[in-house]
């Protein structure tokens, strides 16, 4: 019943595993596993950076907001377009000068080095928000997956899930980033063409714009961007726009991606191939929500299967398997480089840091990849229970994040009044203030006021901390 879809998946992770194979060092060493020695071209880097980053969410939590609260959900892609753009102006060239500059392979071990922190209490702290939220944000992935899977076979959610963690692991595992660059610059390819082809293919079937705006309005659903100029909107707009977007100067598993290539000089061609890239994947993904409203008349059990029940209802089984693919490699590009961001830390953080300062490049190689095993059984652990949308996991793990390091990594590359113990208080502050704040408030998103809690600690702190000379 299910042939010509498992063929299509077969058929798919096979030229994974034929890149993954020529892309394949065997004498990896732990810089190679944790940011490949920089050594990635321009092309590399842009598609690293931003297909790492979208996962599932953009083919099922993304179009599920369109598909429910109508074009206002756009102002999310509006803001996440601007944000990256400026995180590739802003944080990119200097990230990649700086780590190299103090030999750092990780976000934690940067601020140690920049800030003389000889406690590891930033290694530590940065270590516990890292475990918690990127557990958190993997589990939305797996969430994705197992959704994805038991639509496409009909199988059990926890046999789904199960089959995920066993895809992801030995894919992290073997190869580390030079290996899950290459896959990424394919995947990225991949994932683009689908996302673009499948609403500019059914666009007709129901009747153009026209009928998309037509079937808007008897659902009530706004078509605008701007429905009215009442306070309530203009919260929602901001909470939606720089709820989102300001976490991207604080994201690992992307800002990692900086770090990566080879010339400096080269960031500026891989900013616009990425940011055209991501340009044209979330307009698509607007698109598919908005067209899903016409192709559902308005109602769908779970809008975040608008894609997954799109493509069943319209294709031959085999391109419907083709086709889901892509939603399997955006959600194995984020969580790859989410579960090797984590294993890195573990190890680099953790064990180096506490336990053995003098560990050899191959001990630290096999303590990364034990922690791919560790992160992603804790992962599991979580999208078993299903306590959340993916949207929601994503936004809450991406909020916490962001808040903890991204106002320290823009007081970092860019002052240098910040301390160590500024620098303790504000990644604390902001994990804790994005982590808790979803239970006293859901009107606005936990990035906000988690980032700015934690930017004016950090500045507080730094200031009565500061040698005065």
């Amino acid at each position: 019943m299910y042939t010509y879809e498992l063929s299509a998946i077969v058929i798919y992770f096979m030229i994974l595993l034929t890149i993954g194979y020529f892309s394949y060092r065997k004498s990896l060493s732990a810089d190679d596993f944790i940011i490949g020695s920089r050594s990635l071209n321009y092309w590399l880097t842009a598609l690293a950076a931003h297909a790492s980053d979208m996962s599932s969410w953009l083919f099922l939590g993304y179009p599920a907001a369109i598909f429910s609260k109508g074009m206002i959900g756009a102002w999310t892609a509006i803001g996440l377009i601007v944000c990256m753009y400026l995180n590739w102006k802003w944080i990119a060239p200097k990230i990649r000068i700086a780590t190299e500059q103090y030999n750092s392979l990780t976000f934690s071990s940067f601020f140690e080095s920049r800030l003389g922190d000889t406690t590891g209490l930033i290694r530590l702290f940065s270590a516990l928000i890292l475990i918690v939220f990127y557990t958190i944000y993997i589990s939305a992935g797996l969430t994705g997956m197992g959704d994805l899977l038991t639509g496409l076979f009909n199988i059990n959610y926890s046999v789904a899930i199960l089959i995920g963690i066993l895809i992801i692991i030995p894919y992290v595992f073997t190869g580390g980033y030079v290996t899950l660059a290459w896959i990424d610059l394919f995947q990225g390819f991949f994932l683009l063409g689908v996302i673009i082809f499948i609403p500019l293919y059914l666009l007709g079937g129901v009747g153009g714009f026209h009928g998309i705006s037509q079937s808007f309005d008897m659902h009530h659903l706004t078509r605008s961007l701007l429905p009215d100029f009442s306070g309530e909107t203009f919260v929602t707009i901001i909470s939606l726009a720089l709820g989102w977007g300001l976490g991207y100067f604080g994201q690992p598993h992307i800002v990692t991606k900086f770090m990566g290539i080879k010339n400096v000089s080269e960031i500026s061609k891989s900013k616009w191939i990425g940011m055209s890239w991501m340009t044209l994947s979330l307009l698509a993904a607007t698109l598919v929500g908005a067209l899903g409203v016409p192709f559902f008349n308005g109602t769908l059990a779970d809008p975040e299967t608008v894609f997954i029940k799109m493509v069943q209802t319209s294709f031959h089984p085999f391109i419907v398997g083709f086709v889901l693919c892509a939603v399997l490699a955006a959600t194995i590009n984020a969580m790859s480089s989410q579960v090797l961001v984590l294993s890195s830390s573990l190890a680099e953080d953790f064990y180096k840091r506490m336990f053995r300062p003098k560990a050899s490049s191959r001990e630290l190689l096999l303590v990364s990849r034990l922690g791919v095993i560790f992160s992603g059984t804790i992962a599991f652990a979580i999208a078993y229970q299903k306590t959340s949308t993916i949207y929601g996991l994503v936004n809450y793990a991406w909020s916490g994040i962001g808040a903890s390091f991204g106002p320290l990594v823009i007081m970092s590359l860019y002052s240098n009044r910040v301390t160590r113990q500024g620098a303790w208080v504000g990644i604390l502050s902001g994990g804790l203030t994005a982590g808790l704040w979803p239970y006293f408030n859901t009107t606005i998103a936990p990035l906000l006021p988690g980032f700015f809690v934690s930017l004016i600690l950090n500045f507080i702190v730094s200031h009565l901390t500061r040698d005065k000379k």
